[in-house]
């Protein structure tokens, strides 16, 4: 297939294009410097390809409080974003499938989290600017498929993770700076401080599973959303435990500051939907195999002397 895909230098999608590079197809891979998606005019130079997938990824935003300080500018951005890809894809790509992603911010924190919900309730608040432009996206692409007839599917996939993440100064995602905190711990003698009181509960899904279910899904179904996770979650406390065995990291030293930002309380994808579809072919690693990949990849890049916190 002739695939394109935005936000390609991202974590999510390295992996994504690593995996369709070793499916045999041919990519355009675009980026924040080759390709500014916030501009109209922005993808008319793809105008003249004839794409069969567009792989929609890219998005405005970081982990940690940057969705706090702001609000106004991810709305403006993110809808320039969304807006300029769905009218291409519209307009020039109407041939192509559309794969995009949701986020599981989306559901309102006392939901049962399930596809059903995705439009259903109040994001939390902290979110909710970010959240709302996903709804738009997902609302944008049913809108266009019931009007023209295009083909579209919707991911929400749980915190990804796995080697590989980047590490260009912008706020980690918890399980990334937790695991940053503890080696540098260890390795320097810091004292290592994780936000909240540790009892918030997160899941995780290692990112190279995400990507084979979620084409294992696309290869099957048009016109859907799809939760893709791990189906379980932990304390963040767990999560300290495990990488403290990993570093050999004295996990009594830690330090709860109840005083920062944690978001959610509490957040597992239900995703009874996919799993029943694929069956045994919705496969997960387990935790520890792939944190032990994760801390291992670390520790090699040096990515853990890296300054930013965030969890």
């Amino acid at each position: 297939m002739n695939i394109i895909v935005t936000g390609s230098s991202g974590f999510l999608g390295k992996t994504l294009c690593k995996y369709l590079k070793e499916q045999g197809h041919s990519l355009t891979e675009l980026t924040s410097s080759n390709c500014d998606l916030i501009r109209e005019a922005s993808l008319r130079h793809y105008n003249n390809q004839n794409y069969d997938l567009i792989c929609h990824l890219a998005a405005w935003t970081q982990a940690g409080d940057f969705c706090i300080k702001h609000p106004g500018e991810q709305w403006i951005a993110n809808q320039k974003i969304n807006t300029n890809v769905l009218s291409w894809w519209a307009t020039q790509q109407s041939q192509a499938k559309l794969v995009f992603m949701g986020t599981s911010c989306v559901y309102a924190p006392n939901g049962d989290l399930k596809e059903s919900e995705y439009m259903v309730g109040e994001p939390i608040d902290s979110l909710y600017t970010y959240a709302m432009t996903k709804r738009m996206l997902y609302q944008g692409a049913r809108a266009l498929s019931k009007q023209f007839g295009l083909k579209y599917m919707c991911a929400v996939p749980s915190t990804l993770y796995g080697p590989g993440y980047h590490t260009d100064g912008r706020q980690m995602h918890f399980i990334f700076d937790l695991i940053r905190k503890i080696i540098r711990g260890k390795e320097y003698g810091e004292q290592v401080v994780l936000w909240g009181d540790g009892y918030q509960r997160r899941e995780i899904i290692l990112v190279d599973d995400f990507v084979k279910i979620l084409f294992d899904l696309n290869s099957k179904y048009n016109n859907e959303i799809f939760n893709i996770g791990a189906g379980e979650e932990y304390a963040i406390r767990h999560f300290a435990k495990k990488i403290c065995d990993v570093v050999g990291y004295d996990e009594e030293h830690i330090i709860y500051d109840k005083s920062k930002y944690v978001g959610a309380k509490s957040k597992v994808l239900n995703i009874d939907k996919a799993k029943t579809i694929l069956q045994s072919k919705y496969d997960v690693t387990k935790l520890s195999v792939g944190l032990e990949s994760t801390i291992k990849w670390f520790y090699e890049s040096e990515s853990w002397q890296g300054q930013t916190a965030n969890n």
